[in-house]
């Protein structure tokens, strides 16, 4: 089951109309614009997603209408997590596990945890939870960092258990995981800009923000690396670096919801406390599209 997690996993945004509603027209856009662009599984309701500014019952209605939309033609993973254990354990149980394969749920944020924490939060966890977890380190949003060691006595003590998304940065860290890791365990890169690199060291894909609105592009240089294919891969990563270094200018998802509007899938509406993308931005990301050669269908 796990090699379902495996290549080019997005992380979806959540559209909105301007009075800042869900758009399901453009969440439908959205959906069939990245099955066809090629990508292996979506991810609903994770921090891309805008999961901090939607209600249960939001996440209820958004998880309904990609599973109806997606119609089985690729796996879902549904973002369940937070800083009290308890309470996410809880809403384990609160959404309809029947609608998705695995969890992703994120390192307890802002109460800033041991490692011996962090450990027992996932092992209440892995208790509980209806559907595997994929376990997320993110320390530039939860302050602490899930250490290698830590990762690996979870992947090793749980079977359910399955993969880490790894957004540390930190490839002497991701590298110990890699090579210490049980079979079955993944390692997926949490970071578009180091993904080729952690497949290189042996990774397993990413879940990416990028592919939003590149889908297609994107996971044909993610699955060239996994190949092997060194050449095409370097002249991809080459064309992605200035385009991702303009999806994260102004935070995320502001940037990849303005490229969406650009390439015409959805509004570039957020909510607050975030702020849609400047008109110098938004400028600057319609020229790199444009020279990318990703306007010309538009």
């Amino acid at each position: 089951m796990n090699s379902k997690f495996r290549g080019t996993g997005v992380a979806i945004v959540t559209p909105f109309n301007s009075d800042k509603t869900i758009d399901y027209s453009g969440l439908e856009k959205l959906v069939n614009h990245l099955i066809e662009g090629g990508v292996d599984y979506l991810v609903v309701q994770g921090t891309t997603g805008e999961s901090a500014t939607l209600s249960k019952e939001e996440k209820v209605k958004v998880l309904d209408f990609v599973h109806e939309k997606t119609d089985g033609r690729v796996p879902l993973v549904f973002g369940i997590g937070g800083n009290n254990t308890m309470a996410v354990a809880d809403d384990m149980g609160y959404y309809d596990s029947s609608k998705f394969e695995a969890i992703l749920s994120v390192v307890p944020y802002y109460n800033k945890p041991t490692q011996e924490g962090i450990y027992r939060h996932y092992k209440y966890l892995a208790g509980v939870a209806p559907k595997p977890i994929i376990l997320y380190n993110v320390p530039g949003r939860s302050v602490v960092n899930m250490t290698a060691e830590t990762t690996l006595r979870l992947a090793n003590e749980f079977d359910n258990l399955i993969a880490v998304k790894e957004a540390s940065g930190d490839l002497t860290q991701i590298k110990e995981i890699i090579d210490n890791r049980p079979d079955n365990f993944l390692v997926i890169s949490g970071d578009d800009p180091i993904t080729i690199p952690i497949i290189h060291l042996g990774g397993d894909g990413v879940i990416s923000v990028v592919a939003n609105a590149l889908p297609k592009s994107f996971s044909n240089m993610v699955n060239q690396a996994l190949e092997g294919n060194c050449t095409a891969v370097q002249v991809a990563q080459n064309s992605f670096e200035d385009i991702t270094d303009l999806m994260f200018l102004e935070g995320n998802p502001a940037g990849v919801k303005a490229a969406l509007h650009i390439l015409g899938v959805h509004g570039v509406d957020v909510r607050l406390p975030l702020v849609k993308m400047s008109d110098a931005g938004y400028a600057k990301m319609r020229t790199e599209l444009e020279k990318m050669g990703e306007l010309a269908n538009v």
